[in-house]
């Protein structure tokens, strides 16, 4: 199979099982790119680009980094756009993800899988050791959270990957998310019925 999953379809996924079969078999779109939080976030990031271009990490043994990596893996089935890939002096890699929200008291199921997506990238492309990913979060001041990552974190992923692919080869719609709430925040809700 040809397809390549993007993180953003795995947190959409782990959200409601459906989303897959809507964007992805029905092919119909979010329009999320209009949402404030969206916008708010490219613009810090690109910002973060111009004024921070040289700077790194030295507490977490940064020697080199490089932004805006689009890495795609023929072997995971994924895909997606990396804030930056730093390169330590270990000789290892790890990806760094800019969030524009604040420092969260738990780490949310979705940006963890985010960057655990980006160190599988990371990993494959460059064939280099990584065992952790960091996030910032830049709302209201900015704190660095690192995030391991092991096997068995990959492998749960994988499986997530292999059930997506599946509602897209089978082209049937999944049960929905068991989570009733969830639908009112839905972009779906007015197409989707339960």
């Amino acid at each position: 199979m040809d397809l390549k999953i993007t993180p953003t379809e795995l947190l959409e996924y782990h959200f409601c099982p459906r989303f897959i079969y809507f964007m992805d078999v029905l092919k119909i779109p979010q329009y999320e790119d209009r949402r404030y939080k969206v916008q708010k976030g490219l613009s810090i990031h690109d910002e973060r680009k111009k004024h921070n271009k040289n700077y790194l990490w030295k507490k977490i043994g940064v020697v080199d980094r490089i932004s805006d990596v689009y890495l795609i893996s023929e072997k995971y089935h994924l895909r997606g756009l990396v804030d930056e890939a730093v390169i330590l002096s270990d000789g290892g890699m790890a990806p760094v993800d800019y969030k524009y929200a604040e420092y969260p008291e738990y780490m949310y199921r979705s940006h963890k899988t985010q960057i655990l997506c980006y160190c599988m990238l990371v990993e494959e492309t460059y064939k280099t050791t990584v065992n952790s990913g960091y996030i910032f979060y830049i709302a209201g001041g900015s704190r660095q959270v690192k995030v391991d990552y092991t096997i068995k974190q990959k492998n749960l992923i994988l499986r997530d990957i292999e059930t997506i692919l599946k509602i897209i080869q089978d082209e049937k719609i999944p049960s929905p998310t068991s989570q009733r709430n969830r639908c009112m925040d839905c972009t779906y809700k007015n197409i989707c019925i339960r």
